[in-house]
This record gives C-alpha cells, structure tokens and sequence, in this order.
C-alpha cells in the first residue's frame, strides 16, 4: 500500500532496486561489474537481457537475497507468444528467479484480450514471479485498464511501470497503478530513476521494487 512519508522515516533503497543492465552495447563485463556491484549493496536483483542467465547466475552464485531478473519480448512484446515463452522457459531453466515481460500490445489494442491473457498465463505457469511491463504512461486509459485486469487474472506477481524507453516514470503514475491493482500486486517504477529525491517519492507513492541503471548512485547519495 502507498506509504506516506510523514508516517516513517525513508525506506533503505538497496533492497528494493532491480540493478539493471539493458543496453544491448554491452558485454560481459558490464555484466560482471552489474553483478558484483549488486551484490556489493545488497540490491534486490539484477535486470538483464535473458542471454545472460547463465553467466549472471555463476556470477551472483546460488540464490540468495539479490535476485537473477530476466527480461522477456524486451523491449517491444511483438514476438509470437511461442517464441515468447520459449524464451521465458529458457532463462528459468538457466537460473533467472525472476521475469520482467512486454506483452503483446498489438493483441490488447485489438481487443483480442483471450489471447493476450493466455500468452501471459502460459509464462506465469513456469512458476517465477512475473512482472508485467505495462508501458503505462503510453496507453490510453481504457487499454491500461484492460491490460492491468487481464494481468492480474494470469497471476502476475508485478505491474512495473515501462521499459525505460518511454518517459521517466512519474509519482502520479505509481498511485495510479495502486488504484487499479487495488492490492492485488504490487508495484514496480522503471525508467528514468536518477535522484534520490525521486526515488523516494516513488517509494512513498506505493512502489516496492525501483529498477534503475543508476541504482549505485541512488544508494551512495542516500548513506553520505
């Protein structure tokens, strides 16, 4: 539930920031660093493209507090719902415990929303939590409606606010997604997460995981 600020001190961030790694320019030692990094501040995962399951996996060791996060159909959805999950059931097996996934937003434009929930479901049934990456400043309010309620019927365990390719992710957009999760899951803010000012407001508006390629400097500005 949203947490006002006036109620209790700022929340520690390391613990609720998904280190993310997803510029595809980079290789694996922006991995390792990613890797070492998050497990040096006690991030609540690591964010990268599903190629480096196994390497991040060998790198973070076995599962522990900072969590192996997979993106899937990153960063557009627009792939077939087989190929999809063919993908999600990949990076499950080579370590990710976690899997932020893009839908297909050609099917819920279209109203084709049977089809949209089963590809969805077809991934929550692997067994990982789910983070649906919903693009929501960038849909209509009709379509975000009909996307979160097609979500939470598939079971998934996250609303996460966007790829990071659309604009920085807003207060009033995290309270929004409270509103119409209503408690049902929760909440992640992604995209433009670069001051500690914003961080914590994204927090005390009802976020529970932040992800954020700046999560090092979040943290370090926070314990100065």
């Amino acid at each position: 539930m949203p947490r006002d600020r006036r109620d209790s001190p700022p929340p520690d961030l390391a613990p609720l920031i998904d280190h993310a790694l997803l510029d595809p320019r980079q290789g694996l030692e922006a991995v390792e660093r990613c890797c070492s990094e998050a497990l040096h501040y006690g991030f609540a995962g690591v964010c990268l493209a599903s190629r480096w399951m196994p390497q991040a996996r060998a790198l973070l060791g076995d599962r522990g507090a900072t969590r192996l996060v997979s993106v899937v159909g990153f960063p557009f959805g627009a792939v077939a719902a087989p190929i999809k999950r063919a993908e999600a059931e990949w990076a499950t097996e080579n370590g990710a415990d976690e899997l932020d996934v893009v839908p297909d937003f050609a099917l819920l434009i279209d109203g084709q929303l049977t089809e949209l929930h089963d590809e969805l479901a077809a991934i929550v049934e692997l067994g990982l939590p789910v983070k649906l990456i919903l693009e929501a400043a960038q849909l209509e309010e009709q379509a975000l409606q009909n996307l979160v309620e097609v979500a939470l019927d598939a079971g998934v365990a996250f609303l996460k606010t966007g790829s990071g390719y659309g604009p920085a992710v807003q207060v009033s957009l995290v309270e929004k997604l409270n509103n119409l999760a209503g408690g049902r899951c929760k909440i992640k803010a992604s995209g433009g997460i670069r001051t500690l000012d914003q961080a914590l407001e994204l927090v005390w508006a009802g976020a529970e995981r932040l992800g954020t390629s700046h999560g090092v400097a979040l943290v370090q500005a926070q314990r100065l």
